[in-house]
Order: structure tokens, then sequence, then C-alpha cells
């Protein structure tokens, strides 16, 4: 259930969630970050020669998703930033969120792509593959399936 004060205003709520958002973005975003990071420093390394077409396409794959990723997850401050004067901060927050579930989810593709070059490139394509999926099964029952299954729960219960 929703945490809801009884004597919360909507605009205190609005506040509040603003607040909420901002948080769950700060946390996210250094991950992204240090990945893109990574990436960035891939193709200067001494192997990157030796990398197979297959995957330096993984690896142009992982660089467009982490970009997406954090264009997302930095949507929100900046729209705040030019409307935070203009009262519409409900708007903010539910505008906020999708860019941020979205992100999320270029974060996950990112996230899949790196595991696969990095575990392609010491490994096999097959080990690649194996673990990545088996990453992405799990990514997406935390990151998605578990909070949708509490949604349906909810709504069940009511």
């Amino acid at each position: 259930m929703e945490d809801v004060q009884l004597d919360e205003t909507p605009k205190k709520r609005a506040d509040r969630e603003l607040i909420e958002l901002l948080n769950e973005l700060r946390v996210v975003l250094p991950g992204i970050t240090v990945l893109l990071a990574f990436l960035l420093a891939v193709p200067f390394a001494k192997g990157w020669p030796k990398v197979t077409p297959f995957e330096r396409d993984v690896f142009v794959v992982a660089v467009i998703a982490t970009g997406v990723s954090i264009a997302f997850l930095t949507a929100p401050s900046s729209y705040h930033r030019l409307r935070f004067r203009h009262g519409d901060k409900q708007h903010l927050v539910l505008l906020g969120n999708r860019l941020a579930i979205l992100g999320i989810a270029a974060f996950a593709v990112a996230l899949e792509a790196v595991v696969l070059l990095v575990l392609s490139y010491v490994e096999s394509r097959r080990v690649g593959v194996v673990v990545a999926a088996a990453l992405g099964v799990l990514v997406l029952g935390l990151w998605y399936g578990l909070p949708l299954a509490e949604v349906m729960r909810d709504r069940r219960a009511r």
C-alpha cells in the first residue's frame, strides 16, 4: 500500500514524491556513469584490435544504451531546473517517474551488453550469451517482475 499521511496536502505529496524520485536517481546514476567510463576506455585498450565483429557490435549497443540511459535518468533534473518555478511539480513527478523507468530499462540493456561483451571476449560467445541471458532473467525479475507482482497483489487485495 502507498505511504500517504492523512494530513498530507497534494503539494506536500508532490514535494515528497519529487524528493524520493531524485534520491532514487542519485542511487542509479553513479552506476551507469561508471559503466560509461569503462566503455569509453575500452576502444583504447591494447586488446581492442582483437575483438570480433560480434563483440564490436555488442560494444556499440552497450555504448548507445548507456548514453540513452543517462539521457533518460538525467532528464528529470534538467526538466526540474527549467520548470521549477512554474508550479507543476505533480506533472514533473509523473514525467520523471516515466523517464526513470525508461532510463533503468536502457541501463538493463547496457548491463546485459557489457556482460555479453566481456564474457565473450575473455571466455567464449556461448558463455557470454548464457551468462547474459541468466543475468537478464534476474534483472527482469528483480527490477520489473517483483514490483509488478506486488502491484497485482495490491490490486487483488482491494
